[in-house]
């Protein structure tokens, strides 16, 4: 081609090519400073609010203010009184700690100096002393459009007492199932009672709710040194039951003994009884507070952010998930060990111990189905696992897969259904999926934990955890408070209504939230939660949110 055409056509295509990246510069440079402009504009905008916000309020809170993000509307969940109730206090005088040996001495001693303690004092003043109105919000996730949330009643001590600590009895009982931190609340309920108030009597009711009246199963008198050293083992100091609950036989107790103040240690069920003993009070004119102390190892009570015993039956788990791992690693070919957890209806035992271990290859659990085989099959899943690192271990709660084995008709003493037997199910299904996959078989271990876990003593957590609830209680009961439990509530001690606190209860782990996808990012197991269903609400996720 001449010279003389393709020069000038290149320059032509040349000026095209430069004329479209100046053309792009400009209208990115021009993109630029209108970012740079909105956000000078941002700015301003926020350091006005700011100002405004502090105008005439010296301690207006640091950062910008939100101004299409509130609460307008904060409902209260009450807590019946006593007083409000119709019965009148017995106590004349200020709420003080009866924490010092003179004070405590002067208080129970059986002469004229006990009256003048109890009317002046005699011990040290709190720290703190909680108002009727405060409260702790419930919903701690806001953003624009937020209308309304729920609030808990702040638990503490406080000012007024409803009960006279001299003509006081309580009475304590440990209900359902074994959890770590029974003995833990015991102790803290009956120090509580003895230092900080001075109640002279405190009866330990055995057995559970049959101990209130089986001849058999005399009640135990608490004091400080009856129980001084019972926080370093497991169980119950004063025994448990399933079932058993008689409304006849319990108010017949109350009124043999003049108890006035009960604290009853359960989960879901022992507390709707301990409702129930709250009414029937109520209905015959008992002036008695009745307050719930939640424990549940399956952690499956609601609303609170965990359940006393949860922390300890994790760590206790660890134990048994390196037990199955080098059961797994050193039993050739194909070593493959389960272990079998606690959650009847919920798996947060299960999903927080794979979690906190990171050792588990699979996790299965009431809230997720368990699918076999095919593209999202666990064991096609444990077989890859296997032939990448020579072993696998599985965890699974010992209430998952009844969508394969079908539910179970019978119950418990306390009604709960009695389980299908997923742990020797999986054993026998890994092992026949093995044997018809792969060239060699695999070997199984199957370890169950339970009650090992169950009855361990409490870790420091809960041991801390079981002093405030225990102390909380108490500051309840004797301000006059009743029907109630008590719990944390986004990390802050709360009363909370029983019928509010059961209503929703069990819980149950939320299979599209964060805590699952945790679990599937360690495990890297299927996801057979299946998807989430038009209108369904998020769950609550306690602990990990």
């Amino acid at each position: 081609m001449d010279r003389s055409v393709v020069v000038p056509v290149a320059l032509s295509a040349c000026a095209a090519i430069v004329g479209t990246i100046l053309t792009h510069k400009l209208v990115e440079s021009h993109k630029a400073s209108r970012r740079f402009a909105r956000a000078k504009e941002d700015r301003e905008r926020r350091q006005a609010a700011k100002a405004k916000a502090k105008e005439g309020d010296d301690d207006a809170p640091k950062g910008t203010l939100l101004d299409d993000v509130g609460i307008p509307n904060v409902y209260l969940w009450e807590v019946e009184h006593l007083g409000a109730l119709g019965f009148p206090s017995s106590f004349k005088g200020t709420n003080k700690m009866r924490n010092s040996e003179i004070a405590y001495t002067e208080y129970t001693a059986d002469s004229p100096g006990r009256e003048r303690s109890a009317s002046q004092g005699g011990g040290s003043d709190y720290n703190k002393l909680i108002s009727d109105r405060e409260c702790i919000i419930a919903d701690i996730r806001q953003g624009p459009g937020s209308r309304s949330t729920r609030a808990y009643v702040r638990a503490g001590p406080r000012e007024h007492l409803h009960f006279d600590p001299a003509t006081t009895v309580a009475a304590i009982v440990t209900c359902g199932g074994l959890c770590p931190g029974l003995n833990n609340v015991i102790r803290e309920l009956t120090n509580t009672l003895h230092y900080l108030y001075g109640v002279k009597k405190v009866l330990g009711v055995r057995g559970g709710y049959a101990g209130f009246y089986n001849p058999e199963w005399e009640p135990i008198v608490l004091t400080p040194e009856a129980v001084a050293n019972i926080h370093h083992d497991g169980g119950t100091f004063l025994g448990s039951s399933r079932g058993g609950f008689k409304m006849d036989g319990t108010i017949a107790f109350l009124e043999k003994h003049k108890i006035n103040q009960l604290f009853v240690i359960g989960g879901d069920g022992t507390h709707r009884g301990a409702f129930k003993i709250h009414e029937e009070c109520m209905a015959r004119k008992m002036n008695v507070g009745v307050c719930g102390i939640p424990k549940t190892i399956d952690n499956d009570v609601d609303h609170i952010d965990r359940s006393f015993g949860f922390s300890s039956a994790v760590q206790a788990a660890q134990s048994a998930i390196r037990t199955a791992k080098t059961e797994a690693m050193c039993n050739l070919p194909n070593g493959i060990g389960i272990v079998k957890l606690m959650g009847r209806s919920a798996g947060f035992v299960a999903v927080h111990a794979a979690m906190s271990s990171g050792d588990v290859d699979l996790c299965l659990v009431p809230e997720v189905p368990i699918v076999l085989e095919g593209e999202k099959g666990c064991l096609p899943h444990l077989m890859r696992r296997v032939k990448e690192q020579g072993y696998a271990v599985v965890v699974v709660a010992e209430g998952a897969g009844e969508e394969l084995l079908g539910e179970s008709t019978e119950v418990d003493a306390s009604g709960n259904k009695k389980l299908p037997k997923i742990g020797e199910f999986l054993k026998d299904k890994i092992g026949e999926y093995f044997g018809k996959h792969s060239k060699e078989p695999a070997t199984v271990k199957y370890v169950d934990p339970s009650y090992m876990i169950r009855s361990c003593p409490a870790n420091a957590a809960d041991s801390l955890y079981c002093m405030q609830l225990a102390q909380n209680a108490v500051h309840g009961v004797m301000a006059g408070y009743t029907g109630f439990s008590v719990g944390l509530c986004n990390n802050r001690m709360v009363l909370l209504p029983i019928p509010e606190l059961c209503e929703t209860s069990p819980r149950t782990m939320d299979s599209h939230g964060r805590t699952w996808e945790r679990v599937l990012s360690i495990t890297r197991q299927p996801n057979t939660a299946g998807p989430k269903k038009k209108g369904e609400k998020a769950k609550y996720a306690p602990m990990l949110r």
